[in-house]
């Protein structure tokens, strides 16, 4: 996977993503294409000033001709906007269209995030967090080495009976990335 800045080209299939309720089971609502293109505005804007963000995906995957080239969605590192026990932090986190779904895609461009994270940032801890329900996105997680703590569940600030408030919380510290992590580029 390459991990790069947003082109103009990249936000009808990011618009799409966010309509598509399959895409979007885990998340409160659909994305209209206004609050997609602000999304993407924002990413990019964050990418820019700070050399890191949430990046574009791009398959670059030789063993798949038919998606080389293809758009398939996000991942990257991301200070949450909403306070909790663990905040301020940053989040490693994805969100990639159906069609990228089961091929290794998530967990590859995460890997190389928590490179950035590591390595090119400098940072001592990321969290990962998803809905209680999200169990790909916390197979993704494991996948990445990083571990939970029943007790650091929380309560999303979704309002009170939201199917989606019950979250899990993953964290992964620099020394057990630099010791345990399986990263293409080691």
């Amino acid at each position: 996977m390459l991990l790069r800045r947003w082109r103009p080209e990249d936000r009808e299939p990011f618009a799409a993503m966010g309509a598509d309720p399959r895409v979007m089971e885990h998340f409160p609502a659909l994305l209209d294409r206004a609050a997609s293109d602000s999304l993407v505005d924002r990413a990019d804007a964050h990418l820019a000033e700070h050399g890191w963000g949430l990046w574009a995906l791009e398959v670059a995957d030789p063993a798949a001709p038919d998606d080389a080239g293809r758009f398939a969605g996000f991942t990257g590192l991301a200070r949450p906007r909403f306070e909790a026990t663990f905040t301020p932090c940053v989040e490693v986190g994805w969100r990639l269209p159906a069609w990228a779904w089961g091929r290794g895609y998530a967990t590859e461009a995460a890997r190389a995030a928590l490179r950035a994270a590591f390595v090119d940032v400098g940072l001592e801890e990321v969290v990962s967090f998803t809905a209680r329900t999200n169990t790909r996105s916390q197979a993704v997680m494991a996948r990445l080495g990083m571990r939970r703590d029943p007790a650091e569940d929380f309560e999303h600030p979704l309002p009170p009976g939201h199917r989606l408030r019950p979250h899990v919380l993953h964290r992964l510290d620099a020394a057990t990335w630099r010791r345990d992590a399986v990263t293409p580029e080691r």
